[in-house]
């Protein structure tokens, strides 16, 4: 796999190569709220399956329960709706039973780190080779706006209407911490970059995955002041800090800013690759027993 596409990408080049729209004389349009964050991680995630030239017949997207869960549908690639919080089990079970197929859940904060989150762990501590895409818009949107496991401390949703007083989860920390071998972080606000991460993480051999913080100005921003797209692309361009892997750190979660960018890149031994190789000494072994 090798990256050959680094132009400007023409928007309805973009949509041919990879889109299944909506059928406009039908009268289907895109089911995201206008002005939603997540049309704008479903580009970057185009975008980057074009640049990466992958054999789309060869990609599967698996999602699970949430406003996001119909991006996979929007794609030429084929898409599984697996039960809620299960996108990880479901995508390491046709890794294993396909090592080349491009496996890429895509999934909620709520989806992956609530539950989900064992499921979400357990394979990043297993290291295989599949991409979680994590769509981080702070709250559960899809039924109604109540707080998560990513709701920020004092935000105010349906179900914490005097400010959550639960701590988030910080899911690169959470991922780094369980053993994931490619980490990134990046905002609706910063489209180029969200590609690049995606780019890097599919291309990456092994555990990865991209938390894309995104904008739900229609539920969780009304709520908390900010109840345009608008300001909530000023909010993650103002309140973010690019780092490197040699920096990552030094901005904490309790400094009111995210990091962006690679947080964590290892190299280690794949899971498939270890469980072919399991199997053949095995087989060996059994075959050695049998010619006596």
């Amino acid at each position: 796999m090798a990256t050959t596409r680094t132009m400007a990408i023409p928007m309805d080049e973009l949509a041919r190569a990879t889109a299944r729209l909506p059928d406009a004389e039908a009268g289907e349009t895109l089911r995201y709220c206008p002005g939603c964050g997540l049309g704008i991680v479903q580009s970057a995630l185009a975008r980057a399956m074009y640049r990466l030239e992958l054999d789309l017949g060869s990609v599967v997207t698996v999602g699970g329960s949430g406003c996001y869960g119909i991006m996979g549908e929007y794609f030429q690639s084929s898409h599984i709706h697996g039960a809620h919080g299960r996108a990880c089990a479901v995508g390491i079970g046709l890794k294993l039973a396909n090592p080349k197929l491009t496996v890429i859940t895509i999934q909620g904060d709520g989806d992956a780190l609530a539950i989900g989150a064992s499921h979400f762990i357990h394979a990043a501590r297993r290291n295989i080779d599949i991409t979680v895409l994590i769509v981080n818009n702070f709250g559960y949107a899809n039924t109604g706006g109540q707080y998560g496991p990513s709701t920020p401390l004092g935000g105010m949703t349906e179900t914490s209407p005097a400010g959550c007083f639960e701590y988030p989860f910080d899911a690169c920390r959470l991922a780094i911490g369980a053993g994931a071998t490619f980490v990134a972080r990046s905002t609706s606000y910063h489209a180029v970059h969200m590609t690049n991460m995606l780019e890097r993480a599919i291309r990456h051999k092994g555990f990865s995955v991209v938390e894309a913080l995104q904008h739900c100005h229609v539920l969780y921003g009304k709520r908390n002041g900010m109840p345009e797209a608008t300001q909530w692309l000023r909010h993650f361009k103002e309140n973010t800090v690019r780092v490197t892997p040699e920096t990552s750190g030094r901005v904490g979660p309790d400094s009111g800013k995210w990091e962006i960018g690679v947080l964590h890149e290892q190299h280690k031994p794949e899971f498939v690759e270890m469980y072919s190789a399991t199997a053949a000494k095995l087989a060996d072994r059994a075959g050695a027993a049998a010619r006596g």
